[in-house]
């Protein structure tokens, strides 16, 4: 005998929360590993001995390899806030099943 007298199976359901926040993290994040692309290559081609890429900035090595690790923190912290919020937006948000209730395969 089947009781379905008030059950509703959307409530079983978590709500899906708003993703805007991570997309707008996401679209942030690559920014972030964009200018850091940037800056490691001005860096690179000023140590490398091509003409300086932003004037007197950064015409001295020191200050050239200072963009260069500047570069590459913002790369690096770009790529990974871009990974954390994708993998954000991919979260599965269906019911979840206890691994022994799956159906067996060989």
């Amino acid at each position: 005998m089947k009781f379905s007298n008030g059950f509703d199976a959307r409530r079983l359901r978590p709500r899906n929360g708003s993703n805007w926040r991570f997309r707008l993290g996401a679209g942030l994040a690559a920014l972030f590993a964009t200018f850091g692309v940037m800056l490691t290559m001005a860096g690179t081609a000023t140590l490398l001995g091509q003409p300086a890429a932003f004037g007197p900035l950064n015409e001295s090595p020191t200050t050239a390899s200072v963009l260069v690790g500047i570069g590459l923190l913002l790369l690096s912290v770009g790529v990974l806030l871009w990974r954390r919020c994708r993998r954000r937006l991919r979260r599965p948000s269906d019911l979840s099943m206890a691994p022994h209730l799956m159906k067996k395969r060989d």
